[in-house]
């Protein structure tokens, strides 16, 4: 099972990401993300064996508590970086709390024998990925001319544990636990 930890984001604001989506879409030929799978991710597990679900449901049950966060969707940008870009991103910007519960997942699922991350904690949303060059100034020209670059925000209160399924079509995402983040 390929495995991963995350926030959901709020209906209101799945169908805001959507309409940009939708709008920047036809600027660039990428592999855009679908709106109902964004996430904002805490901890890729990677592939984890399905007889040790419950002992990883376990450690993450067991995680430090945090009160609701306020996230807020502003912003758009690149990864590595705009010149040579792998991801199009939508930003997020949260309390410290997001990035503390990040590495006490990261923490926690190490001694489970979970690789570490070794990258700083860079919350984000994945709108597209960028498997090939492509022309990218008909993208930027797009984003030039939307009317806001604020998306919206909401308070996390949980996160899930998902299941990622690989299929030709793009990711299925399952649940398969939810976790509140105050006691």
């Amino acid at each position: 099972m390929r495995l991963f930890t995350a926030i959901d984001l709020p209906a209101d604001l799945v169908a805001t990401l959507d309409r940009v989506i939708a709008t920047l879409r036809p600027s660039a030929r990428l592999k855009w993300s679908e709106a109902s799978n964004l996430h904002i991710t805490l901890k890729f597990v990677g592939e984890w064996r399905e007889q040790r679900l419950d002992e990883l449901k376990a450690v993450l049950r067991e995680l430090p508590k945090y009160p609701p966060t306020p996230v807020h969707v502003r912003k758009l940008g690149f990864f590595p970086n705009p010149h040579s870009p792998r991801v199009f991103w939508a930003g997020i910007e949260a309390a410290s709390d997001l990035g503390a519960l990040a590495r006490d997942a990261d923490r926690a699922l190490a001694a489970l024998g979970v690789a570490s991350e070794q990258r700083a904690y860079s919350p984000h949303l994945t709108l597209a990925r960028i498997k090939e060059r492509v022309p990218m100034q008909p993208l930027r020209e797009s984003i030039a001319g939307l009317p806001s670059l604020d998306f919206g925000s909401f308070v996390a209160d949980r996160f899930y544990l998902y299941h990622s399924r690989l299929s030709p079509s793009g990711s299925v995402y399952t649940k398969l636990a939810e976790f509140a983040l105050s006691g």
